[in-house]
């Protein structure tokens, strides 16, 4: 995605529940925790900011031991060093451990924000540490009851403070619930999007997911091994067969502890709302989320772009037609659409991997950023008449300076934009960094309730600077994903919220100023504007 929007995190968990067996994964017991950083490699596309883990070791005085900073996984567990790595690993052994990656969308970007967040304290039950993926749409209203009354305070702007307080209550005074109703109780106050990963001193570990099943979380057990990850590709890199990997369900709770594993759930759900953005976007191809293949997803994607290029043309596919894929995730959907079309796709733009995270940055200094993060190529582009396939368009501050760059660096002879998604209008209070009406580039044509018409696509290609643009309709969606449109949320393409805080900050959206330029329009919430 040019555009860069990000995912706040991931989560991974691992836990050796019983030391009298072996498991052909990780021989020794003590020696699990070790594991967390391979995994937390594998969703770092889920955040890139901070990283860390929580390990638990009954053999030692410190019971939980947490290592958290900012900087990507190989930076905070100084994986490039194998010296420093092993220092690090010998401090944290133990047989459980939970670990999280980290993209904010608020709060600053320091130690003290990353996750997990321990809490101390003299009580084992009571001493835990957690992180999660996802926000809390009803943030604000949590934050007003936690801070009702002079004893209270919050010294950090994040949902996961709100989450540590209210679990924290649950066990407040002589209260000893199970660690299953502890978390049952809490997410009865929860509006939004969550996968939570928990671990206190007890040796007591939950891996949860919200009622919705908004965000995705996957897991495995294998004798006395049990993992769990945001995607699917941490467990199998870790050796787990693909038949023993399954997705948490919407609702769902898994506490494990030396007993064994035990099912339970937090609420009987009333429907489902996965992001259809995890298989668009967010996961790493390679992953299956919910029984679905994410690289089959993003194949179909670009099968319904193809099928709507042969029923409606807009230009003459010629030997001189070629498609490129804007990298790196919209590959399989450019694939399958030159496949369907049966024309070339050729690798036309190269990223520059190390040119650094664009993201997080603001006017002029994000437009300079986007100038070094693709390379055109000039003997793929010359006199060619491109199909450029992008995944979608959220602001469209880089696609227009990339257009700028094929345009200026070669001798491309048309640009047709092709997105496998449809407009993005309205914004996500989930946990995707899009919280405001004004940044988004298709809300300057259209809003959720306007059809999108030919007239309308053609103003905003003339925007862009191409030749043509066509996005995807909303029902290619659920065909591409085989999901019931009412089985995923589609907020971001339709304004139809699947619960209630979500639908109020919409409205909240709708009513802030739009007179902000898109590119200076992040950096706060919808309710903080």
């Amino acid at each position: 995605m040019s555009d860069e929007i990000r995912d706040e995190c991931g989560v991974a968990a691992i836990y050796y529940w019983d030391a009298a067996r072996t498991s052909p994964i990780v021989p020794d017991y003590f020696q699990t925790s070790r594991l967390i950083p391979r995994m937390l490699l594998d969703i770092q596309n889920r955040g890139q900011l901070a990283a860390g883990l929580t390990a638990f070791d009954p053999r030692s005085p410190q019971l939980l031991r947490t290592l958290k900073d900012v900087g990507t996984v190989s930076e905070v567990f100084r994986l490039s060093h194998p010296g420093k790595r092993e220092s690090i690993m010998q401090q944290y052994p133990g047989c459980a451990a939970i670990g999280h990656v980290r993209y904010a969308t608020c709060g600053e970007d320091d130690r003290e924000n990353a996750q997990p967040f321990e809490r101390h304290h003299l009580q084992k039950h009571k001493w835990f540490s957690f992180g999660f993926n996802g926000q809390l749409a009803n943030y604000a209203e949590l934050r007003r009851e936690v801070l009702h009354g002079d004893d209270y305070h919050l010294s950090r702007d994040t949902d996961t403070e709100i989450f540590m307080h209210l679990i924290s209550r649950e066990t407040s005074g002589d209260r000893r619930p199970h660690v299953r109703d502890m978390l049952k109780s809490t997410s009865q106050q929860l509006d939004g999007a969550y996968s939570l990963v928990y671990l206190n001193a007890c040796g007591e570990m939950i891996v949860a997911r919200d009622p919705l099943g908004i965000k995705p979380l996957c897991y495995a057990a294998e004798g006395p091994l049990f993992a769990a990850a945001s995607e699917s590709v941490p467990l199998t890199n870790l050796g787990f067969r693909s038949e023993n990997i399954r997705s948490v369900e919407p609702g769902e709770v898994l506490t494990i502890s030396p007993r064994g594993i035990e099912r339970g759930r937090l609420s009987e759900s009333t429907g489902r709302a996965h992001c259809f953005f995890e298989w668009v976007y967010f996961a790493n191809v390679a992953s299956t989320l919910d029984n679905r293949s994410v690289y089959l997803s993003r194949t179909a994607l670009g099968a319904e772009l193809a099928r709507i290029e042969k029923e409606q043309p807009l230009l003459t596919l010629d030997g001189d037609t070629i498609v490129v894929p804007v990298p790196d995730t919209s590959k399989a959907a450019a694939d399958s659409m030159a496949y369907e079309l049966g024309i070339p796709c050729r690798e036309g733009l190269i990223r520059n991997r190390y040119s650094g995270r664009t993201f997080i940055e603001t006017g002029k200094g994000r437009q300079r950023a986007a100038q070094l993060k693709y390379t055109p190529l000039r003997e793929v582009l010359d006199g060619k008449r491109v199909l450029l396939v992008e995944d979608s368009i959220v602001r469209s501050t880089t696609m227009k300076v990339l257009l700028g760059r094929m345009r200026e660096e070669t001798r491309v002879r048309e640009i047709h934009v092709r997105v496998a998604c449809p407009p993005i209008v309205a914004p996500c209070f989930y946990g995707i960094d899009m919280s405001t009406v004004a940044e988004l580039f298709a809300t300057r044509y259209l809003n959720a309730d306007n059809p999108l018409t030919s007239d309308i696509e053609a103003q905003m290609a003339a925007d862009l600077g191409a030749d043509s643009l066509r996005y995807l309709p909303r029902e290619s969606v659920a065909r591409a994903i085989q999901r019931p449109s009412n089985e995923l949320c589609q907020a971001c393409i339709t304004g139809n919220y699947p619960t209630a805080s979500g639908a109020k900050l919409y409205q909240i959206a709708l009513q802030a100023p739009s007179t902000v330029q898109p590119e200076h329009a992040r950096g706060a919430r919808t309710y903080e504007s």
